[in-house]
């Protein structure tokens, strides 16, 4: 118990929990504005997986971060805009689609790193994001280094929140969207485009899981590897359902889940050498599988979630 108190009273604890929710609060962000429409993308694990990738090498070959960030946003959104053909124009199922975009985005990644990189013995590298502390408020005691000392990306993700929640409940466009999602039948009814406005949510949403993909790559770390998305799509995924479909509930279940991680990592450094490793790393997941348990019974997802709409059907 001492070890844990130890680790929460450290200002750079709480640092860490704000980077390590960074790329959850977007894809969180992402997957809530797709199902908000109506669509379940159950492609965000591949499209972070291929946006790290293609993030990653705009930067290294442009020298660029900004670069590989808007590289990981656009093909965050060109993979999401397939998935919005299939489930949303030809209407075929959410599931089998968005397993698909996971599988083949996964692949793509593979093939293009390898064909762009080769078979390197030490795996090329990047100069990452640094952190860039605000002037003044950077040196306010506690809350400065935590809030206000952080990578450029981390700040976006912070600004995301209260904008998504904005734009879903204080603007006509999230009103519609959020009629699309609930009752297309009525908002088609009353003059809004159901089709479009889905596309929209969709592709808007694989923006944002882009964005969570080139986090990892160009400023949590500075490469790219297979395994660096780690199930944080499929963790957002459940987040989303923890949330209640509400940007700041999920933006509250991405901090508490990188809380756990954030501890469990911490743990494994503390010299607690007698319990396995492996107990640490299953502790944020465990979380999100009681969560999922004890908030999935009453949750209420929108009501038109995987339902697709044809306009000639009535």
């Amino acid at each position: 118990m001492s070890v844990i108190l130890e680790q929460l009273l450290q200002v750079g604890f709480f640092a860490a929990v704000l980077r390590i929710a960074t790329p959850l609060i977007f894809a969180t962000l992402g997957e809530l504005v797709s199902e908000r429409a109506g669509v379940l993308n159950l492609g965000i694990e591949g499209i972070m997986l291929l946006s790290a990738m293609t993030g990653f090498a705009a930067a290294y070959g442009s020298g660029s971060l900004w670069v590989g960030v808007a590289a990981a946003v656009a093909t965050g959104a060109a993979m999401a805009a397939l998935h919005a053909v299939f489930t949303v124009a030809l209407g075929l199922s959410q599931h089998v689609s968005g397993i698909g975009i996971t599988l083949l985005s996964s692949g793509l990644a593979y093939f293009l790193y390898r064909l762009l990189f080769g078979q390197q013995a030490t795996p090329a590298t990047i100069t990452a994001f640094r952190t860039a502390p605000i002037p003044g408020l950077s040196s306010i005691p506690v809350i400065g280094p935590i809030l206000f000392d952080q990578f450029a990306l981390v700040y976006l993700a912070l600004i995301a929140v209260p904008l998504s929640a904005f734009v879903l409940y204080r603007t006509p466009w999230g009103l519609a969207l959020r009629m699309v999602g609930e009752n297309p039948r009525a908002a088609d009814s009353a003059g809004v485009d159901v089709i479009a406005r889905r596309f929209q949510a969709v592709i808007l949403g694989g923006a944002l899981m882009g964005l969570g993909g080139a986090f990892l790559t160009i400023a949590q770390f500075n490469a790219f590897t297979f395994g660096v998305v780690s199930g944080r799509g499929w963790v957002a995924i459940a987040l989303v359902v923890f949330g209640r479909w509400d940007p700041w509930r999920v933006a509250g279940a991405a901090l508490l889940f990188a809380f756990v991680d954030a501890l469990q990592l911490r743990l494994q450094a503390s010299g607690l050498g007698h319990i396995p490793y492996e107990a640490f790393l299953m502790l944020p997941f465990l979380l999100t599988i009681v969560a999922m348990a004890l908030m999935s019974r009453n949750a209420v997802a929108p009501a038109a979630l995987l339902r697709p709409f044809r306009k000639e059907e009535r």
